[in-house]
C-alpha cells in the first residue's frame, strides 16, 4: 500500500479548494481551530499543523490573539511624480478608504523646516491617517504642511476632503512628487495594532516631498506600509 496523505496535509487542501471556490474572500476570518477540529474530526494539534502550511504558502495569516485570516493578495502601488492615493488603488482593483487619526497644529523642527523650506519654529500642519484597501489596514501615514503657506487647509481637511481636494482649497491647483524614500523598517508595538501585524512585523516605510508646479514644498510625508500587502513599484 501505497504511503497515506497526513491528516493535516489533507486538511489544508480541502481549506486552499474552499478558498479558491470563493467560501471564503481576502481578508476574511477563518473558523476557529476548535471549529475546524470539529469540522474534520481531529484535534486542534492537527488542525494548527495544518495552518501553518497554508501561512508557509502565504494563503492565510495569523495574528496573535485573533484567528487566522485570508491573505490579501498584495496591492501594486506605482511611485512616480504623479502619486494619488485613491488613483492607484482604484487603478489596482482595490476599493481606497481612509480614516482620519487627528489633526495638529505645531512648530517645526530643524529637518522639517530645511525639507519645507520655512524657518524653524514656523507652524505645520500634521495629519494623522490610517489608509485601507478594501477595507484592510495598508498604511499608517504622517503628512506634515507648511500652515502658513496653506491658508485654509486645516479647515479643509477637519471635513474630511482628500489631500488633492483640500489642497486645491488652499490654493494649490496641481502637485507632484519631488522625491521619495524607501526604508524597511520592523513594526512598533502601536504600529502593530493600527495595521493588524505582529509587533516587528516587516514594514515598508516612505518618506516623500510633494510641490507644487513652481517647485514649492506643498507637503512632507512618511506613510508606513504592512509590507506583506503591498508592492511598490517604480513609474516615471
Amino acid at each position: 500500500m501505497g504511503n497515506k496523505t497526513p491528516l493535516w496535509a489533507a486538511i489544508a487542501r480541502e481549506l486552499k479548494e474552499d478558498l479558491a471556490e470563493g467560501r471564503y474572500a481576502p481578508g476574511d476570518k477563518l473558523p476557529t481551530e476548535a471549529a475546524l477540529a470539529d469540522r474534520f474530526g481531529v484535534n486542534r494539534h492537527t488542525v494548527r499543523h495544518a495552518l501553518a502550511g497554508l501561512v508557509a504558502d502565504g494563503v492565510v495569516r495569523t495574528r496573535r490573539g485573533s484567528g487566522a485570516f485570508v491573505a490579501a493578495r498584495p496591492t501594486d502601488y506605482p511611485i512616480g511624480r504623479r502619486v494619488r492615493f485613491t488613483e492607484n488603488l482604484r487603478r489596482a482593483g482595490r476599493l481606497p478608504g481612509r480614516e482620519g487619526l487627528g489633526l495638529e497644529v505645531r512648530a517645526a523642527t530643524g529637518g522639517e523646516a530645511t525639507v519645507l523650506h520655512i524657518a524653524t519654529g514656523d507652524r505645520v500642519l500634521v495629519s494623522h491617517g490610517l489608509s485601507t484597501a478594501d477595507g484592510q489596514p495598508l498604511g499608517l501615514s504622517e503628512s506634515l504642511y507648511p500652515l502658513d503657506r496653506l491658508p485654509g487647509l486645516q479647515d479643509a481637511l477637519a471635513k474630511g476632503q482628500g489631500v488633492t481636494q483640500a489642497l486645491q482649497s488652499a490654493g494649490v491647483a496641481d502637485y507632484t512628487r519631488a522625491s521619495t524614500r524607501i526604508t524597511a523598517v520592523v513594526a512598533s508595538a502601536t504600529q502593530a495594532v493600527r495595521l493588524q501585524v505582529q509587533e516587528g512585523a516587516p514594514l515598508l516605510k516612505t518618506t516623500a516631498l510633494n510641490v507644487d508646479p513652481d517647485g514649492v514644498p506643498v507637503e512632507y510625508g512618511r506613510t508606513w506600509w504592512a509590507g506583506d500587502r503591498l508592492t511598490l513599484t517604480l513609474e516615471d
